[in-house]
Order: C-alpha cells, then structure tokens, then sequence
C-alpha cells in the first residue's frame, strides 16, 4: 500500500516550462519532420488521461520532442516510461526530465521505425493474449509524416503478436492529422471508410477520443489533430494471415468510387480473371455491385477467405501482382519479344 501511495503522489519538481526549455536549447520543429509542438500541458494530460490509469505503469513514448506529453506520463504515475527520441536536438531537454525523476525515465536515440521495442521492457509484464492487456502503453504526438506507415507497421506486429506485441495486447493512445483519425474509425458506409480503416478495425477496438485544434500546436499545422486510442482484440474479426488480408484490402480500395469487383479483379492474371472473380465473389456471397467503402468486416472476412481458398489450390495466385503483368505486358509490346512472370512465391496460407 505504502509503495502503490508513492507511485500515485509522485509529481515531477518545479522546472522550466516547455516553452522555456525550446528557448533554452534553441529547439525549432523542422518542417522536413512534420513536427509540432504541443505546448498546454492541459492538453497533454488529457491525452494522457486516455491511455487509462498509468499508476505504476511502463510506457512508451514515441518522440517525445521538448517534453510536454512526457511530463503528462510522468505525472500520472508511470513507474518506467521509454522514449524514443530521433532527433538530437531534443535529449539535452530530456535528459533534463530524467534527472528530475530519477530512475523513472529512460531515453533511446533512435527511430522508432527500426527501434526493437520488444527489448525494451522486462517480459515479466507479459501476458497472454487471451488475458486482460499488459500494464504496457505505447502514447505518442506523432509526426504526420511518419503516422501512416508507423500504424500500419503496428498493425502487422499486431496481428503477427511481434514487436511490442510480444508482450500480449499493449494498448496505443496516438494522435494523427485529423483526416487519418476520420479515416481509422470510420464505419462501413462512410465518406471516409478506406484501406486504413478496415485494416485497424479488424484487428482492433479503436475509439476516436477527441479533436485538437491546429492553433493550439507550435508552429500551427493547417489541419486538426485527433486523438485515437487502440485496443488489440482477443480474436481478430479476420483469422487470415495479415498479408493476405492487406492484399485483399488494398485491392478492393483501388478503386472506391466504383462497384468493388473492379478492385478485387486486379488480384487475379488477366487469363484467368473473369472465372475467378466470379468464384471468389460467389463463394463470399458478396454483391458484385457494392463499393469498397459499403463492405462490412463480416464482407471483408468472407472476401479473404475465398482468396485464401483459391490460393491454397493455386499457390501461385498469392504472388500475382497486377501492376507488375502490366510492366511485363508494356514491355512486350516495346520489344515484340514475350517476358516470363517472375517465378511465384508460396502464399502464407496452406500449400
């Protein structure tokens, strides 16, 4: 009880505001990085506040910058926080936090993209997948640039249980420009249903928190910030291999204003194409006529498990890739000399 009162009282002593320590180290956000500064500490809290109770927690940070959302964990009682800084310009300031909370700050200068986050944290915190998430958090203030490709990364980890997902559901409280945290949570239907949403909700729970405004970053960006929060399901609403589903995806988006069976024709050779869209659409009992942005996830499910089937009967299906029969059919016709398809790869489904 004694060790649980300290965690919770525990607030980082008298320091120089953000503002103070950007002036201090001459810190300005560098456009190249899509940086921004978010300087209220009100705000940063209430971030904070939507990861859940971090009383004794362990939490990554992805780039920290001078340090506002990491004050925010530290004050909310994390017990091992890890940021992973990129830019080196910043861990003079941090090294500023750690000393004022000692033995509760550890700093990695690195790219979070390559960082190994499953080395990070004791694995005396995991648990199974099928229990309650672990007391591990992963918070950041992303950069636009690296947002995207950094969820979708996470995405992967997730569903192949790798990366910090080794250590059973760890939830994610991130922010994105506004148009991608429309884009995660939208729902079949919707202006905004993409690719990104139906990969993120297939694998997750993801609650869209709330809305900050651009004026209140530093420099101010042109759009709004959302706040998402994302919580690993149990069982993924899609049990395919992550690529398969990806592809699957990714194709049927390829064309979104149009009937969804434009998208889904470009997984298949052109000889073979008009058999097997009909096969696949028919054995998912999908309507041919729907958009991509009106399938649901039970229609997404159905669609890559008939692609997952004719796969398993034609290896060869799972390395087709349209755009690359078009490079060779271009060629072709440049050289009037006929090219071979690269040999196929076997599909990660069974052979």
């Amino acid at each position: 009880m004694a060790a649980s009162g300290k965690i919770a009282s525990f607030r980082l002593p008298p320091l120089p505001t953000i503002g103070e320590v950007i002036k201090l180290y001459k810190l300005r956000a560098t456009k190249q990085l899509s940086q921004n500064f978010l300087l209220d500490l009100r705000l940063t809290d209430k971030i904070v506040r939507q990861a859940g109770n971090l009383k004794g927690a362990h939490v990554c940070e992805v780039g920290p910058g001078p340090g506002g959302l990491t004050r925010s964990i530290l004050n909310a009682g994390a017990a091992d926080l890890l940021v992973v800084e990129k830019d080196t310009r910043f861990i003079p300031g941090l090294q500023l936090l750690s000393e004022a909370a000692p033995g509760k700050l550890r700093i990695v200068h690195g790219d979070i993209l390559t960082y190994r986050m499953d080395r990070g944290f004791p694995a005396v915190i995991s648990k199974s997948w099928e229990e309650d998430p672990p007391n591990l958090h992963i918070i950041g203030n992303l950069p636009f640039n690296v947002s995207t490709p950094l969820i979708i990364k996470w995405l992967e980890y997730m569903a192949n249980r790798t990366g910090p997902f080794t250590f059973g559901r760890t939830r994610l409280t991130l922010t994105f420009q506004k148009e991608v945290a429309e884009r995660l949570t939208a729902s079949a239907a919707s202006r905004q249903r993409s690719r990104l949403s139906v990969m993120a909700q297939y694998l997750c729970t993801v609650h869209s928190c709330f809305t900050i405004p651009g004026r209140a970053f530093v420099p101010k960006p042109e759009v709004d910030v959302g706040v998402v929060h994302f919580t690993p399901l149990a069982r993924p609403q899609i049990q395919q291999p992550f690529k398969l589903v990806e592809k699957v995806v990714r194709n049927a988006f390829q064309f979104r204003r149009k009937y969804c069976y434009k998208g889904i024709e470009l997984l298949f050779p052109e000889r073979k194409r008009p058999e097997l869209v009909e096969a696949m659409l028919k054995e998912a009992d999908v309507d041919p006529t729907l958009r991509p942005t009106e399938l649901t996830l039970a229609q997404f499910r159905a669609l890559a498990d008939a692609y997952a089937g004719l796969c398993t009967r034609d290896p060869s299906l799972f390395s087709y890739e349209f755009r690359e029969e078009l490079r060779l059919n271009r060629l072709t016709r440049r050289t009037g000399t006929p090219t071979d398809p690269p040999t196929p790869a076997c599909p990660p489904v069974p052979c």
